[in-house]
């Protein structure tokens, strides 16, 4: 459906940001960016997120014709991120913390070529029920979510045992808002 005259290039390692590309129906190739995840202390919630998003970005060296698309995804609760756990001691922590609570999820999202750029986010809020101490072990062991922000997966068990409700995008929760993603490129049709 989009006509786009740039290679466009996923700046990403996420398999499940790869899946949700593939859906807009646009030939892409991935690449890897590793920024490390600090970020300015007086940053808040979604501005978070696209900091991190536009410092991936930043990483590439970009050449003509080419369109990089970089995403960063925070789980954001009480007023503090929850980024990947370093460890099983503090995914169990971060899932108690989301246990029988709301919190915020927010992707920011960078797409630049040579001559343009935006930045934007989305935000979804997760609703979870109460989980049981052997719930969350169980979670922790088999699926080892130290490679998702909050330390869980929309698309996991846990998405099906444990979240009661969503507003906003799922597709957003997983890693790439692709309904703006899709929005936002119709901007670079031309460009």
């Amino acid at each position: 459906m989009l006509q786009l005259k740039n290679k466009v290039i996923l700046g990403s390692q996420s398999p499940r940001r790869r899946e949700l590309m593939k859906l807009l129906d646009i030939p892409f190739e991935c690449i890897s960016l590793n920024a490390d995840e600090t970020f300015p202390f007086d940053l808040q919630a979604e501005e978070i997120a696209e900091y991190l998003a536009e410092k991936k970005s930043s990483l590439y060296t970009l050449k003509e014709n080419e369109l990089l698309i970089t995403a960063d995804t925070i789980v954001w609760i009480n007023n503090q991120v929850l980024n990947k756990p370093k460890d099983i001691e503090e995914a169990r922590r971060m899932l108690r913390l989301l246990s029988n609570n709301v919190h915020s999820v927010y992707t920011g999202v960078c797409i630049r070529t040579m001559n343009k750029k935006v930045v934007f986010s989305d935000e979804a809020k997760v609703y979870f029920k109460k989980l049981t101490e052997e719930e969350i072990d169980y979670y922790v062991e088999q699926y080892k979510p130290f490679d998702k922000a909050g330390a869980y997966g929309v698309q996991e068990w846990i998405g099906a045992v444990a979240i009661s409700k969503i507003e906003g995008s799922y597709f957003n929760v997983m890693g790439l808002p692709v309904h703006l993603v899709y929005q936002h490129l119709k901007l670079f049709q031309h460009v």
